[in-house]
């Protein structure tokens, strides 16, 4: 829609589509790097740990936290991409459906490494926070 208006316009609205599609292009990379980047730094610090006997009492546990972390940020970031992509280029009603269908994938997705990597819901550390400051009231 908003993407065809663009390109036949004129050469400068085709030259922001391509701009618009490399920054969406690359903030899908720094998402992937960011992911495996971390994966191999945590698994060689994980080793390290593992072989000299140092640091948490528990490296597995530690590993995985790291590892859930940085996958949750990578998807963030990926959220980020499609948001981009989706809003400048391709405001469809198909796009922003299938939009909004990768953004509830990938937040169960974030739920669920929550849960993994905490032991909670994302949203048990806010009631806790709450019933403590109701206590603390009486």
């Amino acid at each position: 829609m908003l993407y065809d208006v663009i390109i036949q316009s004129s050469e400068a609205g085709q030259t922001l589509v391509e701009w618009i599609e490399l920054a969406a292009m690359a903030i899908e990379i720094l998402a992937v790097l960011i992911i495996v980047v971390s994966i191999f730094f945590g698994m060689g610090e994980y080793a390290y740990r593992r072989l000299r006997g140092v640091g948490e009492v528990d490296p597995y546990r530690a590993l995985k936290g790291r590892l859930g972390r940085s996958m949750l940020l990578g998807l963030e970031i990926l959220v980020a991409a499609d948001i981009v992509r989706t809003v400048a280029l391709e405001a469809t009603l198909e796009s922003v459906a299938i939009l909004g269908l990768l953004v509830l994938i990938r937040t169960f997705l974030s739920w669920a490494l929550a849960v993994e990597t905490e032991g909670r819901w994302p949203w048990q550390a806010a009631a806790r926070a709450e019933q403590n400051a109701e206590r603390d009231e009486q």
